[in-house]
């Protein structure tokens, strides 16, 4: 259980949702608004936090007010800086911090003087320096509940296990989920030999990125594998294990493969060393492309029940939402299931004996 916190602790994560309200209107004029509103909406709802967002008020004067919780802002700059979220009052201030001013612009942190000015180049791309930035934001908040949570849980388990009892409540579920990624996955794919040195892994990635992926089809707004940032660090993962545990039969047939003639295997070599980056690329890009895709396809449906201003289309709209809701629950389970079977996959070519070579 140690070797499953420790991994998800490797992971540095970056997602987030943020509530913005679009006002009802009639003419031509004010539904571009709303279209922009909607795009804007789309746009925060990939991106990061700072402040945990449960929801925003807007009065009669257009004046909104923000319900959250603020999280800590841990900086490196000549120094350990480290306050609360809550003094960028979402980005409408500036914090001040040992005589140092920070502003938050664009969802990131930049160092400014005391009326929070923003410098820009001829591309209009801001100048300001950027301290190291190591805050525990909404995304990284979530990944250590996650981490906790399945902790608790497959610790239960064990104990129940451990005492020749059978699982109990949750276990009853999490049981022929283990399972079949060790009958179904595990052991096809790595063989019987080597399967139980990767099993650890191959739980913690099923579990996390499932979770995760649930998560994010709640209001909470937990989007963290729609990041490449997130996904990247798990293919990396991925590849470190493969090729820190590959054996010298993985490493002959992609510098000097058998059976083939010297100059192809020269020709060969560069191509198959490649092939040994592309497949954690093509698990990055994967996990990171479903799972944005979904959320940009279903919040766009759902704003466009604002658009359309008539109960026709907007009740088609709600319709089409909530099949898709359903459908995103299907996606949640499958993108888990796919990259554990291809990391697996990737395992197994590791550690695969070439007899008669």
């Amino acid at each position: 259980m140690k070797k499953i916190i420790l991994l998800l602790f490797l992971v540095s994560f970056v997602s987030v949702a943020q509530h913005n309200e679009a006002n009802t209107v009639e003419t031509t004029s004010k539904n571009k608004g709303i279209k922009e509103q909607v795009k804007e909406f789309i746009d925060h709802h990939l991106q990061d936090s700072y402040s945990f967002d449960l929801f925003s008020i807007t009065d009669d004067a257009g004046e909104v007010t923000h319900y959250s919780f603020p999280l800590p802002v841990i900086l490196w700059d000549n120094g350990l800086k480290v306050f609360s979220s809550s003094k960028f009052h979402h980005g409408e201030t500036v914090a001040e911090v040992s005589g140092n001013y920070y502003k938050l612009y664009h969802s990131k942190i930049y160092k400014t003087d005391a009326s929070g000015t923003i410098h820009y180049d001829a591309e209009h791309h801001a100048t300001n320096i950027k301290p190291l930035d190591f805050s525990f934001t909404k995304a990284i908040s979530f990944v250590f509940l996650v981490a906790l949570f399945m902790f608790f849980m497959f610790k239960k388990m064990a104990k129940n296990y451990k005492n020749n009892a059978l699982p109990k409540g949750m276990g009853r579920l999490l049981e022929p989920i283990i399972l079949y990624i060790r009958d179904d996955i595990a052991i096809p794919n790595i063989g019987e030999k080597h399967y139980k040195r990767y099993m650890s892994y191959l739980l913690t990635i099923f579990f996390f990125v499932w979770i995760i992926n649930l998560l994010g089809l709640t209001p909470l707004g937990v989007n963290v594998t729609n990041n490449i940032a997130v996904t990247f660090s798990l293919a990396i993962m991925t590849y470190l294990i493969t090729t820190f545990t590959a054996n010298k039969n993985y490493w002959k047939h992609i510098f000097w493969m058998p059976g083939v003639p010297a100059p192809m295997k020269i020709i060969l070599a560069p191509i198959e060393l490649l092939g040994t980056f592309i497949k954690p690329f093509a698990l990055m890009i994967r996990l990171y492309a479903n799972i944005t895709a979904g959320h940009i396809v279903l919040m766009s449906i759902i704003g466009m029940m604002f658009v359309f201003h008539n109960w026709i289309g907007s009740s088609l709209s709600f319709v089409l939402a909530f099949v898709l809701s359903l459908l995103e629950l299907l996606v949640a389970a499958l993108q888990a299931y796919i990259f554990t079977m291809l990391s697996s996959l990737y395992f197994g070519a590791a550690v695969e004996e070439h007899e008669g070579h």
